[in-house]
């Protein structure tokens, strides 16, 4: 298999495990998040920029074969609403401090491409 496709693999899995846990901290309100608008806030981007589907995406189409052009295409789609998540995120790190270690796997993994 190739690398580059086994990267691509990674980041999907990473982007499906934030956007599941997003949606689970949101439904199950942990008393680690004190401000559940704010997490709101972050699940309406997750959802506003498909996070869930580009991941799909990402996967299907790197499943047999490496499609480089592709690829760089649904990361780009990816890291516009990641910058915006990652910026609200580090704005309110004392309510979100629950989301920057995905955040942070997510930014290493998404910079092998950009």
């Amino acid at each position: 298999m190739n690398i580059d496709m086994q990267k691509a693999n990674l980041l999907a899995e990473n982007i499906k495990g934030f956007t599941n846990f997003v949606q689970k901290c949101y439904d199950d309100k942990p008393g680690l998040i004190l401000d559940f608008d704010k997490l709101y806030q972050v699940k309406l981007w997750v959802e506003e920029y498909k996070f869930q589907s580009l991941a799909e995406e990402l996967q299907r189409i790197n499943m047999f074969e490496w499609d480089g052009k592709y690829t760089l295409l649904l990361v780009n789609r990816f890291w516009k609403g990641f910058q915006i998540i990652d910026d609200y995120v580090e704005h309110h790190h004392s309510d979100l401090f629950i989301l920057t270690a995905r955040l942070h796997t997510l930014r290493n993994l998404s910079g092998l491409f950009l």
